[in-house]
């Protein structure tokens, strides 16, 4: 549990009594109008949201805040009462509640963050508080894990799901470790990310106007170049679901089922709208098409083919990005499916500076990432990655854990022999 002092105890739960008050009362509110806590908190996976009437007792607070002594904290507030039988905390004199919160300083930055709150205090006493910049704060169910859950639980119950779930990776926002602004991203694919966020952002208004052929991305480069890191960091950072597939791993050793299981991972990425459907490994479709030998393979790239025809960003809410190391042997058929090419190049200099000034920020000791980023070239980020991860296992193992330049570059020691048995191997 948390230490409060008094007056932040009692701002809490006289916060959360007042939320599920005004949601009790106001149709009008939602359940993205509460609070990341206190939506997870109260969150009915069966239905889907936070259902009304929502009660607060002395364990909701004690499990929302970490808040301790609620019970002598509640007693000490005139307009709450606390019920023994049960723990429940019950408002009493609404007015007196908003009255005794809106005087405290602590209260407009609580309230900024609580579109609840906000609905009412924006008219309330001249306080300098915004619905609509509370609403823009707070994250969307669909950022949740809570939300995936529920959908997962609904689908789990009907028939084929187990094969339809097994297929597929599913991520929540908030599982996203990839941050968009921890990527070093070239110019045309800031452009491009900029591009699609609008395109979010105006979905009605594409909609009205019939321009719904957008949404469909196609990332190419060579491995290691941070074509998956994107696609998660567009998760995060859009507050949508990602769902991630390898396309080789969907055709099945039955060659009977690979068009059913395109068709199951296309059904499930529309019904966890909205969200990203990331199909890895796109080149598979090239391969499948070059061979003579199974007449079904064909028929399922076909149905691949035509499943990206009919899904669409703008009417389904799916945004569909492909990735190939492999662009090359993608016929026209494949790239004419997409409505935008994202390339994904070796970092140049500058950028591999950059990515190592990122991936070496929280790391103590002193470096010249210039030098580093001048002795890799034709390094990808994934492989400067390694290098670091390589320096720091090496300084532990003298128990350092302050790095230095010569750490540094025995990391590239390291991965240059591991690049030599690779290629070694290759090559017999």
């Amino acid at each position: 549990m948390m230490k409060f002092n008094m007056t932040d105890a009692k701002l809490l739960i006289t916060e959360l009594v007042l939320t599920a008050h005004l949601y009790n009362q106001s149709d009008k509110l939602g359940v993205d109008d509460l609070p990341q806590k206190i939506r997870k908190h109260y969150w009915n996976e069966k239905e889907k949201t936070v259902k009304r009437p929502v009660y607060v007792t002395e364990g909701d607070i004690k499990s929302i805040y970490g808040l301790e002594d609620v019970k002598s904290n509640t007693k000490a507030l005139p307009f709450l009462e606390f019920e023994e039988f049960g723990s429940q905390i019950k408002l009493t004199v609404f007015d007196l509640g908003t009255k005794w919160f809106s005087k405290h300083a602590e209260a407009v930055e609580r309230i900024n963050g609580n579109p609840v709150l906000a609905s009412f205090f924006e008219n309330y006493d001249s306080l300098p508080v915004s619905y609509d910049k509370a609403k823009a704060s707070n994250q969307p169910k669909e950022s949740g894990r809570e939300w995936i859950n529920s959908l997962i639980k609904s689908i789990e119950t009907e028939k084929g799901s187990e094969e339809m779930l097994r297929l597929v990776h599913i991520v929540s926002p908030e599982d996203i470790k990839q941050n968009i602004n921890d990527l070093v991203l070239t110019k045309e694919q800031e452009a491009e990310i900029q591009k699609i966020m609008k395109a979010i952002q105006y979905r009605d208004y594409l909609k009205r106007i019939g321009l719904c052929e957008i949404g469909k991305l196609l990332f190419v480069g060579p491995p290691g170049t941070g074509k998956t890191s994107v696609a998660r960091a567009l998760s995060g950072k859009l507050n949508i679901p990602i769902v991630e597939v390898k396309l080789s791993q969907i055709a099945d050793q039955y060659l009977g089922e690979t068009a059913k299981n395109i068709d199951r991972v296309f059904d499930l990425a529309k019904r966890l709208s909205p969200c990203i459907l990331f199909i890895d490994e796109f080149d598979f479709v090239a391969k499948a098409r070059a061979t003579d030998e199974h007449a079904a393979l064909k028929r399922a790239v076909n149905t691949l083919l035509k499943a990206i025809d009919e899904i669409s960003l703008v009417e389904d809410g799916v945004l569909l990005i492909g990735a190939t190391n492999h662009p090359s042997i993608l016929d026209h058929a494949a790239w004419r499916r997409f409505d935008e090419i994202v390339n994904f190049t070796l970092p140049d200099r500058d950028m591999r500076k950059k990515i190592l000034d990122i991936v070496l920020r929280e790391i103590e000791g002193t470096f010249d990432t210039d030098e580093i980023a001048r002795k890799s070239e034709g390094y990808s980020g994934s492989d400067l990655r390694l290098i670091v991860r390589e320096a720091v296992l090496t300084s532990l193992i003298t128990e350092r854990t302050v790095l230095t330049q010569k750490d540094l570059l025995g990391g590239i020691d390291e991965f240059n022999k591991r690049i030599a048995i690779k290629t070694k191997d290759e090559t017999e």
